[in-house]
């Protein structure tokens, strides 16, 4: 006979874990909850013979119970540890990020933390009678620990790019706005490679890397068009056109909305769309 007891002081978890045994496809098994003065135990007695596929039953059900139940507490606390100068909101704009981040390859991400888990866990009731949960997770999950600390990370990284982009933006937008607008109307051409700018008469206005009148402009790039928003700067027209040949809408344009605003009017089957879809960007001065 194999007996292991489970130690914790969450009653929740405790709840899952009986939910769990509960269900668990595994015959010559019972478990009891025992209530003591700093514990809440789960008792579990196997007596069947194969008691490694029991050992297997256990931890997997404690690692996807780490996972589901506690995880978004230790991410919580990752970032509260080494981010701690950030507020709440901010904190909070991370931990959202966090999911995004496990969220984009899941059962990839998700078989990497199971397979931290399960190891240790099946390894430690192979030896030991009793696991204290809180205790284990804090002490006996190095790996599982750094891996936590890697999404944190991650996740910091692009809040703060994000946060940075959008301090620009902010910039740029008070830039446009305390400024007199120099011309009517310009055309974008839009290739996310290469743009092509055009004045009110469809006139190729050539646009030259050392245009830096713009001065609020930072070392923050966007795309290969970056000249083409700073060129805007300088002109600030009243309204900006930009011709999507192929309906493609980059992280170049986002900008150019948020900048611009009202300003932008996207377009894509127009006169200049309808010619630019047939030939590349024409070299000629004149459409």
């Amino acid at each position: 006979m194999k007996s292991l007891c489970i130690k914790t002081n969450d009653s929740d978890l405790i709840h899952d874990l009986l939910n769990e045994f509960n269900h668990l496809t595994l015959k010559n098994v019972c478990f009891s909850e025992n209530k003591f003065k700093f514990y809440k135990n789960v008792i579990i007695h196997y007596y069947g013979h194969d008691e490694s596929l029991f050992l297997s039953k256990v931890a997997s059900i404690l690692s996807f119970l780490v996972i589901d139940e506690w995880e978004e507490d230790l991410l919580k606390q990752v970032i509260s540890q080494n981010y701690f100068y950030f507020d709440s909101n901010e904190r909070n704009k991370i931990l959202t990020i966090c999911f995004d981040i496990m969220a984009e390859d899941f059962s990839k991400l998700f078989d990497e933390k199971f397979n931290l888990l399960y190891p240790i866990f099946y390894d430690f009731l192979s030896h030991h009678k009793c696991v204290v949960l809180n205790g284990f997770i804090t002490f006996r999950l190095k790996n599982y620990w750094s891996f936590l600390d890697r999404i944190v990370n991650e996740a910091v990284n692009r809040f703060v790019i994000e946060k940075e982009y959008l301090e620009f933006i902010s910039l740029l937008k008070l830039y446009i706005n305390s400024q007199t607008c120099t011309c009517d109307t310009v055309h974008i051409v839009f290739s996310p490679c290469e743009s092509l700018l055009l004045d009110k008469d469809k006139n190729i206005i050539f646009v030259k890397d050392d245009i830096f009148k713009a001065k609020i402009l930072s070392d923050i790039t966007f795309s290969s068009n970056d000249y083409i928003l700073n060129s805007l700067l300088t002109l600030l027209p009243k309204n900006i056109y930009v011709h999507l040949i192929d309906g493609y809408i980059d992280e170049f344009i986002n900008t150019l909305q948020l900048v611009f605003e009202k300003r932008i009017h996207l377009c894509t089957d127009c006169n200049i769309c309808q010619l630019y879809k047939k030939s590349k960007i024409p070299h000629t001065e004149h459409l």
